[in-house]
């Protein structure tokens, strides 16, 4: 399946170039992808192309879609980015299921972490270096100005964001799909990685600037030159550059480099002692001189991070069982810390063994009583293996501890929906509905309040979220005919009416802007 994706990915990147070569920039909502034009894009149209290639990347499965992973990254990285030189920018994080050691970042502040960069961190803070690097990228203008470039030299847009950023998930990667994605492209990812990979004076910028976020937002500004010095420790076991990790081929790792990382931390923390003793003083210059903000310490391998690591570890894996039988090897060299065993159960749990993930959970919370990862897994494990009041009563607990909480709610709604009975849909709507507001840009929040509102009783909802998942995937035609399907009900009252028509007004110009490109979705095609 994912050959097949990739090939439609190359298609769809080559497509744009033959579409664009001859036609006339027509007025739409997305700006003309195949123009050569030199201008500066607007924030919405850089917006729109960081939007699009989130979308697409979701469509071909690169992203990994979990509530609790998603809030972990984005509470870090909103941190940072509120630290960051345009505190005003409006940042999008998201987590890539590949275990090569990467990040990147592209228009509109949207920044990608690989499962494999988390993995490769012993600290929160370590990876709060590189997101820190890959917000200075944005704030810094390094990335629109690689697109001003792409401009200049003729490359369309689409392919050298879209095509680069597959091939960096694709090079080096475990399967052979992955490998015949990278072959496939090799030719067009010479040319786009010349358009996004950044300068040594962008790299010294973006690591000065990053530094300085990073101890703005309270993390050690140490950690960036010590991730590096792991990154550099790679380096020298690779055995050839394509196993080298794809971060270290668009961010290439020196000593000077290290060096004038850690000497930019140590000024840092001698600028701000003899002021402030007990306190980090601002050097954000969007703040008064005067303010003082109270010392946070390093987060280290405290807090969510050892939990977070290991459930990404679970969710990485190409299945539950080989996840087990990683930790069973881990197992060998020394005791598995309580984290890899909140992993393990993880590992038990979706490989079809909820009664022994549920012995290991409840163990697990006695010695960290009111870890709500460990909670929400607990009564996960619950659900599934048949104790449904058990379950109930702590999805209850939780959701009265934590109201409104995403991860809490859409975790509990999905357990709801496998019951498939009325009941369990309309608690689950209850759960969902509050949140709609803030959860319009989540499809996973979209898809289980679809299957939610279905078996609730509420087709129309349904469906609307149906189309609204569809649309965030990177199916924005097929999110169309899903709404023109939905318009011809007659039994929809008036606001649902508005509702749909106002989304079919927003999609209708994406989509025939997207068929103006040569760029029709196949599954629709072969109707």
């Amino acid at each position: 399946m994912r050959t097949a994706t990739s090939v439609f990915l190359l298609s769809l990147a080559l497509g744009a170039v033959a579409a664009t070569g001859g036609v006339a920039a027509q007025e739409s909502r997305l700006p003309d992808i195949g123009s050569s034009a030199g201008s500066i894009l607007s924030p919405a149209q850089q917006a729109e192309y960081g939007a699009m290639t989130l979308s697409q990347l979701r469509n071909y499965g690169y992203t990994l879609e979990d509530p609790l992973m998603g809030a972990w990254l984005q509470s870090m990285g909103q941190r940072l980015g509120a630290s960051s030189d345009k505190p005003t920018q409006s940042f999008t994080f998201f987590m890539m299921g590949d275990r090569q050691i990467n990040a990147f970042a592209t228009l509109g502040g949207y920044i990608g972490v690989n499962a494999g960069l988390v993995l490769a961190a012993d600290s929160e803070d370590e990876v709060a270096a590189v997101v820190a690097h890959e917000i200075a990228h944005v704030t810094q203008e390094h990335v629109l100005r690689g697109v001003e470039q792409a401009q200049r030299d003729s490359v369309p847009i689409l392919l050298a964001m879209l095509g680069a950023i597959a091939i960096a998930q694709s090079a080096g990667g475990s399967s052979s799909d992955d490998a015949t994605m990278a072959a496939l492209m090799s030719a067009q990812g010479l040319m786009a990685q010349r358009q996004i990979d950044y300068t040594r004076s962008n790299e010294a910028e973006a690591d000065r600037v990053g530094i300085r976020t990073l101890s703005r937002g309270g993390y050690d500004p140490e950690a960036m030159a010590g991730f590096f010095e792991q990154l550099q420790s790679v380096v020298r076991t690779s055995d050839s550059r394509e196993s080298m990790p794809d971060y270290l081929r668009t961010h290439p790792v020196t000593t000077t480099r290290i060096s004038e990382a850690r000497d930019r931390a140590r000024q840092l923390a001698e600028a701000a002692r003899p002021f402030v003793p007990a306190s980090r003083a601002s050097d954000n210059p969007m703040l008064p001189a005067s303010l003082r903000i109270a010392t946070t310490t390093s987060h280290g391998p405290g807090g969510d991070f050892p939990w977070a690591r290991e459930r990404l570890r679970v969710l990485s894996a190409n299945s539950p069982a080989q996840a087990v039988r990683e930790y069973e090897q881990l197992s060998r060299h020394k005791p598995l810390d309580d984290a890899q065993r909140y992993g393990l159960a993880l590992a038990h749990y979706q490989d079809g063994d909820p009664r022994r993930a549920a012995r290991e959970l409840e163990a697990l919370l006695g010695a960290h009583p009111g870890q709500y990862w460990l909670e929400l897994a607990l009564a996960q494990a619950e659900a599934r293996a048949g104790d449904t009041e058990a379950a109930d009563a702590r999805f209850e607990a939780l959701v009265a501890r934590m109201p409104n909480n995403r991860a809490v709610a859409l975790t509990y709604a999905a357990t709801l929906n496998e019951r498939n009975t009325r009941a369990a849909g309309q608690r689950a709507q209850a759960l969902l509905r509050p949140l709609l507001a803030s959860a319009g840009d989540d499809p996973l929040f979209q898809r289980t309040f679809a299957r939610t509102s279905e078996i609730a009783g509420d087709p129309v909802r349904a469906g609307e979220a149906y189309a609204e998942a569809a649309f965030l995937n990177g199916r924005a035609e097929q999110a169309l005919v899903q709404l023109n399907t939905l318009r011809k009900r007659d039994d929809l009252d008036y606001y649902a009416r508005a509702r749909i028509d106002a989304r079919i007004a927003a999609i209708t110009p994406v989509v025939l802007e997207l068929r103006r490109q040569g760029i029709r979705d196949p599954d629709l095609d072969r109707r």
